[in-house]
């Protein structure tokens, strides 16, 4: 159990990790490197995270998985209105174009290697909250009378975060955001065909 210190020295690594590689790219980024930037030594990165490298990656792709979840907040937390449900779909879509054609958590993944049980459950566990939020939603917008409570909501929400990551692929591979806008209002327009009647 690490003290409060402990835990903020630990956060504090994972931090400089998560910048260095946003800036550099995984490949690139060093345990030196990591230990110049949150001004920590070999000693203490070996502390924190015993089995090196890895262990370390993986923290910061756990980190990089819940930037994703909170880079749509508030919106994703409030899907209650339609404009609700637009202001979440600007803030996805900035949120992508802003990472541009880099993906931090998929580099992160890909490096500490996607067949490790550990790497799948971070990714499993980003889109299975990011889907139960979206169904939350759903169920809101029926509960409200927007959306017809006969609608699966769980699989719409899956549909949903399907379009967005393939939208997502194409624009790491395309550097256009293009996609992703139309698979989101294809998927908005198509929730809101669903009134209550």
């Amino acid at each position: 159990m690490l003290t409060k210190k402990g835990s903020a020295t630990r956060q504090r690594i994972i931090e400089a990790a998560a910048t260095e590689i946003r800036e550099r790219g995984v490949g690139n980024v060093t345990l030196d490197d990591v230990g110049r930037r949150s001004n920590t030594g070999k000693s203490q990165l070996f502390h924190y995270f015993p089995e090196g490298r890895e262990q370390l990656l993986l923290a910061v792709a756990q980190r990089e998985a819940d930037r994703v979840i909170e880079d749509q907040e508030p919106y994703l937390s409030g899907l209650t209105s339609w404009d609700a449900w637009r202001q979440w779909r600007d803030a996805v879509v900035e949120r992508y174009r802003r990472q541009g054609v880099n993906c931090p958590l998929g580099a992160l993944t890909t490096e500490i290697n996607r067949r490790t049980p550990a790497a799948r459950e971070v990714t499993r566990q980003l889109f299975e909250q990011w889907r139960q939020r979206v169904e939350i939603g759903i169920r809101e917008m029926q509960g409200l009378g927007h959306i017809d409570p006969a609608l699966d909501a769980s699989a719409a929400a899956s549909a949903v975060i399907a379009a967005i990551q393939g939208g997502v692929v194409i624009l790491m591979t395309t550097g256009s955001s293009q996609h992703l806008e139309a698979a989101l209002d294809f998927c908005l327009d198509h929730l809101a065909r669903f009134r209550a009647a």
